[in-house]
């Protein structure tokens, strides 16, 4: 009795290590196919745009950037997260022309608002997906005013949408439809006016593939269900580059070029104002040179006109036709410099952006001649100004002599000025001629003055 109930007791334990045996080996085997399966479907990455700005060049540089970093990292799809009332429609083109060349698939997140330029680089992308009440198109090509451009621009932007559209497999007509009113689709566009649609009827026209409320709903719609997600971070340089482009900035920086040049001419040898002249050429000009804006000839003849106008002033008496030529080549350097031309070839560029560009350059010359009038002969006497130059003095008897011993005695005689003085020329006493300087504005040729001052080796004059 004992004998048997040992041995029930033995096969007993040896059934259960078989099955506790079965049950590892099971447990093994389905971490195996659990690990194998999950290696046949590897994370995929999910490269990040965020488009939530206007569409400037700086935009179309980040967007360029942003390829070229998807590229690298071996992206599996480039995302933009879209939120745009649109801008610049060469920024635009960029834009959309490096998304149709792109070789990653590429989607857009119209994360309420695509228009206008928005809704070219939305179309331009593979697959479109948008949030619960946003809206699509508004394209037509605009001023700054808002006001509708003449039809030759519409038509560049029409056959645009157009084309975008068809590369997509979208319908080109309801593309065309975003710009001109007068395309008539029924259903879609029989109100007379230029389309916008919203996210239900851009998903019934397959202008939209499917309508998402985040951006985890829009990779669960396009079936990818182990992602990593890596945004776009501009660096602290293209930020600087997109601060220094803005118009704004730009006129300032014109402003600084001339003031600086100026003051270097009316206080020769103090350097700063010259410094500073350079500099702000190089912060305008860099920037605008690496947005492929400013190209070698545009910075040449900006370059030119400065010398001609230097010439004018200190070495070819009166104002003629050296300084009016310099005075233009700087005005269409300046200009052109901002605006996304090839060339002489404006084509695509409206005409307000063109004008607008030269009102910024016009209006930084007409600050930096007001600037020269009110302070150029005050600011020589500031504190601050003061500071920059050198406050020893030489005592003649210390045997220095910084002026020629016969010239203090000029001091309120008259004379005439036998050039023009802007503010340096010369002037004749007595039937000698000397080297002078008007003390505030310009004295024209032939005009009575009398010496009020002598600095260095230099006579101060004012007209009569």
């Amino acid at each position: 009795m004992f004998k048997f109930y040992f041995y029930s007791v033995i096969n007993s334990i040896i059934n259960n290590m078989r099955s506790y045996a079965i049950g590892i080996l099971f447990c093994v085997l389905g971490l195996f196919f659990n690990s194998f399966h999950s290696y046949g479907q590897s994370k995929k990455l999910i490269y990040q745009l965020n488009i939530r700005d206007e569409i400037t060049p700086g935009m179309a540089r980040k967007v360029s950037s942003a390829l070229a970093i998807a590229r690298q990292r071996k992206a599996d799809i480039l995302l933009i997260n879209m939120n745009t009332y649109g801008g610049l429609l060469d920024a635009a083109d960029s834009i959309r022309t490096s998304l149709l060349n792109c070789d990653i698939p590429t989607v857009v997140y119209i994360d309420h608002n695509a228009a206008s330029a928005g809704a070219l680089i939305a179309i331009a992308c593979k697959r479109i997906y948008m949030r619960e009440g946003g809206s699509i198109g508004a394209a037509t090509v605009v001023n700054e005013s808002a006001e509708a451009l003449p039809d030759k621009y519409q038509s560049y932007m029409r056959s645009m949408m157009r084309s975008t559209a068809e590369a997509n497999g979208r319908d080109p007509r309801i593309a065309e439809a975003m710009v001109d009113p007068r395309i008539y689709i029924a259903g879609i566009n029989d109100s007379g006016k230029v389309l916008t649609m919203t996210s239900s009827e851009a998903l019934k026209n397959k202008y939209c593939d499917g309508i998402a409320s985040s951006i985890a709903q829009v990779l669960e719609k396009e079936n990818i269900g182990s992602y990593s997600i890596d945004i776009y971070q501009p660096t602290w340089i293209e930020n600087l580059i997109g601060f220094l482009i803005n118009p704004a900035v730009s006129g300032v920086l014109i402003l600084v070029m001339l003031g600086g040049l100026y003051f270097e001419m009316q206080h020769p040898g103090i350097g700063f104002p010259l410094l500073a002249a350079l500099l702000a050429a190089a912060l305008y000009f860099a920037p605008l040179y690496l947005e492929g804006l400013a190209e070698n000839w545009e910075i040449l003849i900006t370059v030119a006109g400065f010398i001609l106008i230097l010439m004018e002033i200190f070495v070819i008496p009166g104002f003629g036709i050296i300084g009016i030529s310099g005075i233009v080549l700087l005005v269409v350097g300046l200009t052109t410099s901002m605006l996304n031309n090839d060339g002489l070839n404006f084509y695509g560029i409206s005409t307000d952006r063109i004008f607008a560009s030269l009102a910024i350059v016009m209006s930084a010359m007409v600050g930096a001649l007001i600037l020269f009038i009110v302070t150029g002969k005050s600011l020589a006497n500031t504190p601050a100004f003061k500071k920059m130059v050198l406050k020893t003095t030489m005592q003649s008897g210390e045997g220095y002599s910084s002026m020629e011993q016969g010239q203090m005695s000029l001091v309120g005689m008259t004379g005439k000025s036998v050039t023009v003085l802007r503010p340096s020329g010369k002037i004749e006493i007595e039937g000698k001629v000397y080297y002078a300087s008007a003390e505030s504005g310009f004295i024209d040729v032939d005009q009575e003055v009398i010496v009020t001052n002598q600095q260095m080796n230099n006579l101060m004059v004012k007209k009569m």
